[in-house]
């Protein structure tokens, strides 16, 4: 086994993201910090005042959620330290983080439009689609009338790219 001094230095891999996811980020990581945690901080400080907390539902649920909120923002800060902002209106050309793509599915002619974003942003829901999907990867570097090929669960589909946007 390698000593610690001959073990390869690698840093930190960076997670992209979105100015929009960014700032989301920061204003989640806020409201943990400002509303919910002092929230939960007062809900156990009454629920101890209820007396034996080994049966006091009341304290167990307000230490969870505790555990979820401290769980949660040691995540965010993690993600935003190694965020690297993307503004995705400084870009053109073909398709790459940060573009919103408009796809026809060529068997149904549904049409959907997608943001290609990093992973902690990403929301199918929402039209953000993780950038290490299969579908991201089989847009990247494509242009406008492009077909694209995908893998899916469901078996091989055909997209092809109406619009490439950065906004």
């Amino acid at each position: 086994m390698p000593s610690r001094d001959e073990q390869e230095y690698r840093p930190m891999e960076k997670i992209l993201i979105t100015r929009a996811g960014h700032a989301a980020l920061n204003e989640e990581l806020k409201a943990l910090k400002t509303v919910d945690r002092p929230a939960v901080i007062k809900a156990i400080a009454e629920a101890r005042a209820h007396g034996d907390l080994s049966e006091n539902a009341e304290y167990h649920a307000a230490r969870e959620k505790q555990s979820f909120i401290e769980g949660r923002v040691k995540e965010l800060e993690a993600i935003l330290a190694l965020a690297e902002v993307i503004d995705p209106t400084k870009l053109s050309g073909g398709v790459k983080f940060g573009a919103t793509v408009t796809l026809v599915d060529e068997d149904t002619d549904e049409e959907r439009t997608y943001q290609i974003v990093g992973e902690p942003e990403a929301d199918l829901e929402k039209g953000k689609l993780n950038i290490k999907s299969p579908l991201a990867r089989a847009l990247i570097g494509k242009e406008e009338g492009d077909s694209v090929e995908v893998r899916t669960p469901g078996g091989e589909k055909s997209y092809e790219i109406v619009s490439i946007e950065f906004v």
